[in-house]
């Protein structure tokens, strides 16, 4: 475009100056409201999609785990034990276990029934945990031979016997339990059958290593090594259950069980 004399250009639509730029070398001053230019030293703006660093006072982000760590409730061993302390008391004023309800125990136990309800899906539940509570833990068997495990076994079973004996609430609960079928059940099939398998796995171990001989079922020979301990347990509990009760019935038993030559 040709000037005529006295004229100045004049700027063009994105205020620049001639050529659709800024004059060569000039930087343009900034505009009103726009932040100078950083000075020497100071750091650059974070780039796009970059999270600004944490202000005074701001705790730092989660590290690895954390949302793991949120995931779940942890069980309250404070609040299970008052739970179960709330039946034991009720137990001992006589209250039969038919008539506990868990609106009874959680009112007891200062807590709602709604936290009961997030442990146990009902009241056998509970029984069953109150009475695995009160019993020595599940033997750890050596595995050394069917032998040892079997004598394993039968000192838990004499130390259950011994629990049962020195523990006021696991009599009351055991001489209850029977007339209640559905927590006899659950405690049938949660307690007592894991147990049961574990002597019928030992049984079979010793007929495949030639302990003892193969051609007797195998039920029967569980029977044969937990009986003893059972009838004094249960049968006749004022029998006595003496330190080495089990080495003495499980070493009889497969006395007679040996194979034969």
């Amino acid at each position: 475009m040709s000037l005529q004399n006295g004229e100045t250009p004049a700027p063009d639509a994105e205020g620049t100056g001639p050529g659709g730029g800024p004059d060569a070398g000039t930087t343009p001053p900034p505009g009103p409201g726009t932040a100078p230019p950083p000075g020497p030293g100071t750091a650059p703006p974070p780039g796009p999609g970059t999270a600004p660093p944490p202000g005074p006072g701001t705790a730092p982000p989660p590290g690895p785990g954390a949302a793991a760590r949120r995931r779940g409730r942890p069980r309250s061993e404070a609040v299970e034990q008052a739970i179960f302390e709330a039946v034991g008391g009720l137990l001992d004023e006589g209250v039969p276990l038919t008539e506990l309800s868990v609106e009874r125990i959680a009112r007891t136990a200062g807590v709602g029934k709604a936290t009961i309800y997030r442990r146990w899906s009902g009241k056998e539940d509970l029984f069953v945990d109150l009475l695995r509570s009160l019993e020595p833990p599940d033997p750890v068997l050596p595995g050394t031979s069917a032998r040892d495990d079997l004598v394993a076994l039968l000192e838990s079973l004499r130390q259950r016997g011994l629990a049962k004996r020195s523990s006021a609430l696991l009599h009351t609960v055991f001489s209850q339990m029977q007339l209640y079928p559905k927590l006899w059940d659950a405690y049938q099939l949660t307690v007592i059958e894991p147990r049961r398998r574990l002597g019928l796995d030992a049984v079979r171990r010793g007929m495949e290593r030639g302990e003892f001989r193969d051609d007797l079922d195998v039920e029967f020979v569980n029977d044969l090594l937990t009986g003893p301990l059972l009838l004094r347990t249960v049968v006749r509990p004022g029998s006595t259950l003496e330190p080495g009760l089990a080495e003495r019935v499980v070493d009889t038993v497969l006395d007679g069980l040996r194979p034969r030559t």
